[in-house]
């Protein structure tokens, strides 16, 4: 399993994480959920090798290997090198573990990338099935996904829930963040809310009912007072 042990990171006097622990086994879909600041993305960036400056523990208790080795990341806003094909990228991104490339023509079926055009010319939603396709193809135990519906279209949103419910059943433990609850909802295991750094709660899936009413008054408290004298 993933796991991440008591994890503090700071930007000089700015603690943007305050010992958070969480775990992904294998199989399962771990969501984590924040307001903007909250520290997710930091997170993952530790997690996967990104950020070095921190304290606590981050590691992958089944392989003993590095996180990064075991684990693909699909990032929130993916990078894409000028002048270089979807095709390219996907390849650099093998090459660059030393890993076959293979026939891509099966995922891209379901993907529909143009994979022969510039990637910087893809739609936001594009570009993130672009680095999904890169991780997919290496068929990794593990995969970290950062607001990975951002940028879909419904039909894209729906299709990529299907996906991550049968790597799951394959055995693929996944770790995601997204501001859209109710899809974070259909489709994880457990879930970790992250408030100011810290961990307010842990959800498991049978408990999601009261998610969305517990995260808003943890957020927006007093405005609620607010809106009850106004409405």
């Amino acid at each position: 399993m993933l796991e991440v042990n008591d994890l503090h990171k700071a930007y000089g006097h700015h603690h943007v994480l305050r010992g958070v622990s969480l775990a992904v086994q294998p199989g399962t879909i771990h969501g984590l959920i924040g307001a903007n600041g909250a520290g997710k993305t930091t997170l993952l960036n530790c997690l996967y090798g990104l950020e070095s400056d921190f304290s606590g523990t981050v590691r992958d208790t089944g392989s003993g290997r590095l996180v990064r080795e075991t684990t693909g990341l699909v990032p929130y806003e993916p990078y894409f090198y000028p002048r270089i094909t979807g095709r390219e990228y996907v390849e650099f991104c093998l090459q660059a573990r030393q890993r076959p490339v293979p026939d891509l023509r099966g995922w891209n079926e379901v993907l529909e990338l143009p994979l022969d055009q510039y990637a910087t010319e893809y739609s936001a939603g594009m570009k993130k099935k672009l680095a999904l396709l890169a991780a997919l193809v290496q068929d990794f135990a593990y995969l970290i996904l950062d607001e990975p519906f951002n940028g879909l279209d419904l039909e894209a949103n729906m299709l990529l829930k299907e996906l991550l419910k049968r790597l799951r059943h394959r055995g693929t433990g996944i770790l995601l963040t997204s501001h859209i609850l109710g899809t974070l909802t259909e489709v994880a295991d457990e879930a970790t809310v992250l408030v100011g750094g810290l961990v307010q709660h842990r959800y498991q899936a049978a408990e999601f009912g009261t998610l969305e009413a517990d995260l808003l008054a943890a957020l927006h408290g007093e405005k609620l007072g607010q809106l009850h004298k106004l409405l």
